[in-house]
């Protein structure tokens, strides 16, 4: 796949998340995705929608501030801003396989 292709997959899982379509990223996974965050050390597909994926979506809104995609590897960092307003910013680092999302990796950042 193309910089462009992973890059429009990462940029459609983040609109997903704010809307909370769990159906748009279900296909986006590779079938052994992995999630880890300070929170999550290395869980599933499952997992990850179950703890992630609140049934109110979080977000107002996400806005990528920084996308860079080398390779088969994406590094971003974004600012989300809650519904009662309170924002903060955090990076995530992508790996694909196979045009799919093999494995997403979050480093918290702090309040903007």
């Amino acid at each position: 796949m193309s910089s462009n292709e992973h890059e429009a997959i990462i940029r459609g899982l983040f609109a997903a998340y704010v809307q909370g379509r769990k159906d748009l990223v279900r296909p986006m996974l590779a079938d052994d995705f992995t999630f880890s965050s300070p929170r999550d050390d290395h869980i599933g597909r499952e997992d990850y929608f179950e703890r992630c994926w609140p049934e109110k979506p979080p977000f107002s809104t996400i806005e990528i501030e920084c996308l860079s995609v080398e390779g088969d590897e994406a590094a971003v960092r974004y600012r989300a801003v809650k519904h009662d307003g309170t924002a903060f910013r955090n990076m995530e680092s992508f790996r694909f396989k196979d045009g799919k999302v093999a494995s997403v990796d979050v480093y918290f950042g702090r309040e903007a």
